[in-house]
C-alpha cells in the first residue's frame, strides 16, 4: 500500500463524517495538480519555501486560559517554514499571492504543537466543498494553458464567501519580507485551563519589526526570487521576532467559517515571543505541519476546512517523501 494512501485511510477512518463528504482530501490533491502541475517530491500546496529554526516563549499570564506547557515561560526549540500559497515551486513571488508560515514547536514534556498560518485574516471559502469548487474553476482551460478568468468571476459571484480573501489581497500591499508580515491561524481553536474552562479563540502572529508592504513600483521592480535573500539579510543583523496574539471569541462570533473575520474589537492577548535565527537547510523537510497537532490545553474546532486539513496534508506528505 502507498504512504499516501495508508495516510489517507488511517485519517478518514479518524474522521468518518468528513470522509463521507462530497469534497475528500483526494480531490483537493489531484485538483492542485491539475493547477499547477506535477512536482515530484514537492508539497502539494505551499511548495515553494524555506526552512527556519528559531524558540518560542510563551506568555504565563495565558495559564488561566490554557494549562498547556506552552505557556510555562520556558524557551522552546522552533522549526518552521515560510512559503508562498499554492502548488508552485518556482511561484514568482512578486505577486499579490498570500504567504505562509509554519511552525513546530517541541516541549519539554514530549508534546508537539504547530501552527500553520497565512498573511491573509481570512479563509478564501466557507467549507471545503465551496473551496473545492473555487480550486476546480481554477483549473487551466486545456486549450490556451490559462484559467479562465470568467469561469472564476462566475463561481464567485455564485458563492460570495469566496469574495473575502481575493479583496482582502487585492486591496493589501503583498509583504515586503517574510519578517514583515502578519500570520492568521484562520480557524477557530479552544484553550482549556486546569479546571477544564474553555475558551474560544483564533491566533496570530504579528511581527516587532512592522507590517510593511511593497508600493506597485516595487511589485513591478522586484525580481521573481527575493524573500529568502531579504530574510537573511535581516537575521545578519539579530533575530526575527513575532508577538503570538490570541483573539477571544465572543457569543454569537462564528467558529466554523474561516471565510468570516471576527469584529477587530474582540480583546486579543499576549501569547509569547517567537524568534526566528536561523533559515536554510532541510531541518523542516520531513516535517507534516498539520495543523491539528495541537499540545494539552489546546484543541480545535470543528471547523471543517481545518478538519479537512489534516487529510490533505497526510496525503501530500506521503506523496513527497515517497517521491511522488
Amino acid at each position: 500500500m502507498k504512504t499516501w494512501f495508508l495516510g489517507a485511510a488511517l485519517w478518514a477512518a479518524a474522521n468518518p463524517v468528513l470522509a463521507d463528504g462530497s469534497a475528500t482530501p483526494v480531490q483537493f490533491i489531484d485538483t492542485f495538480a491539475k493547477i499547477f502541475g506535477e512536482h515530484k517530491g514537492e508539497r502539494k500546496g505551499h511548495a515553494k519555501g524555506f526552512c527556519v529554526s528559531g524558540s518560542f516563549t510563551g506568555n504565563t499570564k495565558m495559564q488561566p486560559y490554557s494549562n498547556s506547557a506552552l505557556f510555562s515561560g520556558e524557551s522552546y526549540p522552533l522549526t518552521g517554514r515560510f512559503s508562498m500559497a499554492g502548488g508552485n515551486p518556482k511561484a514568482a513571488e512578486n505577486s499579490r499571492s498570500p504567504r505562509g508560515f509554519a511552525a513546530q514547536i517541541k516541549l519539554n514534556n514530549g508534546e508537539i504543537q504547530h501552527f500553520a498560518l497565512l498573511s491573509t485574516p481570512i479563509f478564501g471559502a466557507k467549507d471545503p466543498d465551496s473551496f473545492l469548487g473555487l480550486l476546480q474553476a481554477s483549473i487551466p482551460d486545456a486549450t490556451t494553458g490559462k484559467p479562465d478568468l470568467a469561469k472564476i468571476a462566475a463561481y464567485r459571484k455564485a458563492h460570495p464567501d469566496t469574495l473575502a480573501q481575493a479583496e482582502y489581497l487585492a486591496k493589501t500591499a503583498p509583504p515586503a519580507s517574510y519578517a514583515n508580515a502578519p500570520y492568521f491561524g484562520l480557524h477557530s481553536f479552544y484553550l482549556s485551563n486546569a479546571e477544564g474552562k474553555q475558551q474560544a479563540v483564533r491566533w496570530q502572529l504579528q511581527p516587532l519589526d512592522g507590517v510593511k508592504g511593497l508600493t506597485d513600483s516595487e511589485i513591478t521592480a522586484a525580481p521573481k526570487d527575493f524573500l529568502e535573500q531579504r530574510l537573511l539579510a535581516q537575521l545578519a543583523k539579530g533575530p526575527v521576532k513575532f508577538k503570538l496574539q490570541f483573539q477571544l471569541a465572543e457569543a454569537g462570533d462564528n467558529l466554523l467559517d474561516p471565510s468570516k473575520a471576527w469584529p477587530a474589537e474582540r480583546t486579543v492577548l499576549d501569547g509569547g515571543e517567537l524568534q526566528i535565527t536561523a533559515a536554510g537547510g532541510d531541518s523542516c523537510k520531513n516535517i507534516n505541519f498539520d495543523p491539528n497537532v495541537l499540545a494539552s490545553g489546546i484543541s480545535p474546532s470543528a471547523d471543517p476546512v481545518l478538519q479537512m486539513r489534516s487529510g490533505a496534508y497526510a496525503i501530500s506528505f506521503g506523496k513527497r517523501l515517497s517521491g511522488q
